[in-house]
């Protein structure tokens, strides 16, 4: 169970931060943020039946969600993030895909005391 964070659920929650928020990119993963005026953070994660059969995307996403639960703490909060995978998260492990979010964490500057 995540400590600070809850889950984004309603689609219209994921059109807003698509519409309103920065997004960056890399080879696995896309990452919106928005600004949610709370303490705490929302995590979303989309994966694509691009990306594979409901195995490979639910493994992507419990990946993703994983990943983010276990360096939580290092993200600002007040923050409503949109993870999207992208067809090359097929078949990555399990670094690969954490090392990809706080890749984009750092692109967006919400990582806290990262090393430059």
């Amino acid at each position: 169970m995540m400590e600070y964070s809850e889950s984004l659920k309603k689609n219209s929650d994921f059109q807003k931060v698509y519409r309103q928020g920065t997004s960056f990119v890399n080879r696995l993963l896309v990452m919106y943020v928005l600004g949610n005026g709370t303490e705490h953070n929302r995590l979303g994660v989309s994966v694509s039946k691009k990306v594979g059969n409901s195995i490979v995307r639910h493994r992507i996403a419990r990946l993703i969600r994983e990943s983010y639960r276990c360096n939580e703490s290092r993200f600002q909060k007040g923050l409503d993030i949109v993870v999207v995978s992208r067809a090359q998260a097929k078949g990555t492990n399990y670094w690969d895909i954490e090392s990809a979010m706080m890749h984009l964490g750092n692109m967006h500057h919400i990582i806290i005391g990262r090393k430059s």
